[in-house]
């Protein structure tokens, strides 16, 4: 699964870099976003321009009795879109691409690293493109308003990422990444006119081998609380990191 995700980049960085337009408010620089949090997303729900918006992450199906639910909904497994109610209907009208600057693994220590609990550390990650660029996630959204509420009430736009089977990079440290669309694929992704299930799946596929690259960081990141630019420095494999917890000794 992917479960936390970095959201640096400005949305007027993020509209240049799609071709998109943006109108509203910025949301905050995070370089640890959690489920639940407000996340950038490129649409095209009218077959034009492309804009970015803010959206809640972690799906809320229209007929949901309450948000509650999209925090099990962050992720949807590309294997299964066009079989699972939750997602069929918006695997044909209503998906998204969800720029972000990388995200976090963790991946158990090949040591027996110890916490002072007791209970194994597992080493944290960020994974990002090689190049530097953004990752495009495929990802689906739609909007949901509480029935319990007054019919005026505001709508809630939330999305969610798509995964697919990990790349050889990725798969010594998770079997699940997050479906990256080449920049060729971005344009076929969004446009609302192409419903087929067939010919969107084979968008989502593995990303190259060579796309992305990692390495160790902070414990810190564990704690959502933490959110600072300290969060994707790496970490000394031979020492201990900032959060005060052994560093594994071998990744692969």
């Amino acid at each position: 699964m992917c479960g936390r995700v970095v959201s640096t980049s400005t949305p007027q960085q993020i509209a240049g870099f799609f071709g998109a337009s943006f109108e509203g408010d910025p949301l905050p620089a995070n370089y640890n976003v959690a489920p639940t949090t407000d996340v950038y997303a490129v649409v095209d729900e009218h077959g034009g321009e492309p804009a970015v918006r803010a959206f809640h992450w972690g799906l809320v199906p229209v007929w949901a009795k309450d948000m509650k639910i999209g925090s099990s909904m962050i992720n949807a497994r590309a294997e299964t879109l066009a079989d699972k109610p939750s997602f069929k209907g918006l695997l044909r009208k209503r998906r998204c691409i969800i720029p972000i600057d990388g995200f976090y693994e963790w991946q158990a220590p090949v040591a027996a690293a110890l916490s002072a609990r007791g209970k194994p550390v597992k080493q944290p990650l960020f994974i990002h493109r090689a190049d530097g660029h953004l990752l495009a996630v495929a990802g689906l959204w739609t909007v949901w308003r509480d029935t319990a509420g007054p019919e005026s009430g505001p709508w809630l736009h939330s999305c969610t990422i798509i995964t697919t089977a990990a790349n050889d990079t990725i798969a010594p440290v998770h079997d699940r990444m997050p479906a990256i669309l080449p920049a060729t694929a971005w344009h076929e992704w969004l446009d609302p006119n192409i419903d087929d299930p067939n010919q969107l799946s084979q968008l989502l596929r593995p990303a190259p081998n060579d796309i992305l690259a990692m390495h160790r960081v902070s414990t810190a990141v564990n704690s959502v609380r933490n959110k600072g630019a300290e969060l994707i420095a790496e970490v000394d494999p031979d020492g201990t990191n900032a959060g005060g917890l052994p560093v594994a000794d071998s990744l692969f």
